[in-house]
């Protein structure tokens, strides 16, 4: 059964005559009658009387057109909803926890977003992210890369069909308060932040070390605080003279919150970088969420 069917039932029943319907509807008199035929056998159900003079509506017939009625009313609503529907941006990210990122987000929908769009923007694990960019839920992902994870990282994009484009590569730094003793140096030695608290987001199943959101996975700290959000490690940096390991690319929000970058005197670099599918082209707001990104990065360093 089609709409087209109903159609043609329909302007058939109105006319009261298949010859009046055909004309109408610019078809030939076999062609609808052959129409009707196969309908009325596919739904076993004998819509029409034929006479001389022409139709007329069995019982069943009858019934049976009201809810064609329906159909084809409903039909004509969503092929207007879908004519005057207005175009919506459509557009996701995925990401680990850089402000940059967040940055670049929010300018995007400003310059961009137009009157009416769905964007998305999720702050996740290393995992999740490559999953997401596979899966297309989202565009493009952002991930770091080091020595330590940078071989099994690619290979595992590889795997999954996905490029990695280097954004900018940058030496590992701490973040502190601007009330810090550490704030006031050069740079750090790691026995230097044997007595402040590490801050770092909390891993799930996957967390090796590869797989980790902290820039050096393998290093021990004495004491360790685990969060889960972006605002509670600002908060916890502050109230508890606490430092996490970072690119060292801070926005100016965070900033004007006492936060300061702090070289780290370690031997290793911070990849951050866009993954995105081989098999799926870049969407021009994905081009420009990466042009505004790269943007952000050059004022930044």
């Amino acid at each position: 059964m089609t709409l087209q069917q109903l159609k043609y039932l329909i302007e058939v029943a109105d006319k009261g005559s298949i010859n009046k319907a055909a004309k109408s509807l610019y078809i030939s008199q076999p062609s609808l009658s052959n129409a009707i035929k196969e309908l009325e056998e596919e739904i076993n159900i004998k819509v029409f009387n034929r006479t001389t003079k022409g139709v007329n509506l069995t019982d069943e017939g009858a019934e049976f057109l009201v809810y064609a009625r329906q159909v084809v009313e409903q039909a004509k609503l969503l092929e207007k909803y879908i004519e005057e529907r207005p175009g919506k941006q459509e557009f996701g990210i995925s990401t680990q926890h850089y402000s940059l990122a967040i940055l670049s987000f929010s300018e995007l929908i400003k310059e961009y977003g137009g009157e009416t769009y769905n964007f998305r923007l999720r702050e996740t694990k290393v995992h999740e992210i490559i999953k997401d960019v596979r899966e297309y839920r989202s565009e493009v992902g952002i991930i770091y890369l080091n020595r330590l994870n940078e071989r099994t990282i690619k290979k595992h994009l590889e795997d999954n069909n996905l490029d990695f484009i280097e954004l900018f590569v940058a030496k590992p730094q701490i973040l502190v308060s601007r009330d810090n003793p550490l704030a006031n140096k050069s740079e750090v030695p790691l026995e230097d932040l044997i007595d402040y608290p590490c801050l770092s987001y909390e891993q799930d199943e996957y967390n090796l070390f590869f797989f980790s959101d902290e820039i050096l996975s393998t290093i021990l700290h004495k004491k360790n605080i685990k969060v889960s959000e972006r605002a509670t490690l600002v908060h916890l940096i502050s109230s508890l003279n606490g430092y996490t390991i970072s690119t060292g690319i801070i926005s100016n929000r965070l900033k004007n919150m006492g936060i300061v970058s702090v070289k780290l005197q370690v031997d290793n670099f911070v990849k951050v970088g866009i993954i995105q599918s081989r098999d799926r082209k870049i969407s021009p707001l994905g081009e420009k969420y990466i042009e505004i990104l790269k943007r952000n990065v050059d004022s930044m360093l």
